[in-house]
């Protein structure tokens, strides 16, 4: 099942606050990046994070979810809601990630 377009756009307007997150379309899901960092993604209606040490922190009792088989466990988001915590959450995963790799063309 693919993700609907309601749902991206529900999730989409929950991390406003969370200031520079844009998202790209990727074979029926949506992949969320948090600057320019890969942070996540949108898999079957269900929001999922990657799980660094600060996201396993902030969401102790987080459920981990496969985003797709053959895929490395995710965290699922609950609670998109609490924009407090969805700010904090994707700044402070954003900012533990390594920047993303140049391209060779």
């Amino acid at each position: 099942m693919a993700t609907s377009k309601d749902y991206l756009n529900y999730i989409l307007e929950q991390l406003e606050c969370a200031g520079d997150i844009s998202h790209r379309a990727m074979m029926g899901e949506y992949v969320i990046y948090c600057k320019g960092k890969v942070i996540g993604g949108i898999y079957d209606n269900r929001f999922l994070i990657k799980p660094t040490k600060s996201a396993k922190a902030l969401l102790p009792d987080a459920p981990l979810e496969l985003p797709y088989e053959g895929a490395k466990e995710m965290l699922m988001i609950t609670d998109p809601e609490n924009s407090e915590l969805m700010q904090q959450l994707l700044n402070a995963v954003a900012d533990e990630l390594p920047a993303p790799k140049k391209r060779k063309r």
